[in-house]
């Protein structure tokens, strides 16, 4: 049955403490999931600029398009009248 404060029993007299290594390779994984999560999210503003690219590229090829096909079909109808 735990005490009124919720803490753990003590073992062999003795308190409950947090060793050097432990301590270390807790303050690693931390260290290591926060640079994995900066990672995620340098790599999702990557792909939406990516995606905002890719959409003025393709504007810009159907300008073109666009543009040699009225050229083509300015004489047809400068003939047509």
């Amino acid at each position: 049955m735990r005490m009124q404060n919720d803490a753990p029993p003590g073992r062999y007299g003795f308190e409950a403490f947090d060793c050097a290594p432990a301590l270390r390779l807790q303050a690693n994984e931390r260290v290591t999931s926060l640079q994995f999560a900066a990672i995620e999210e340098r790599m999702s503003r990557l792909e939406a600029a990516m995606q905002r690219l890719e959409r003025r590229l393709w504007l810009a090829v159907y300008g073109v398009v666009g543009a040699i096909l009225a050229q083509a079909f300015q004489p047809l109808l400068a003939a047509v009248q």
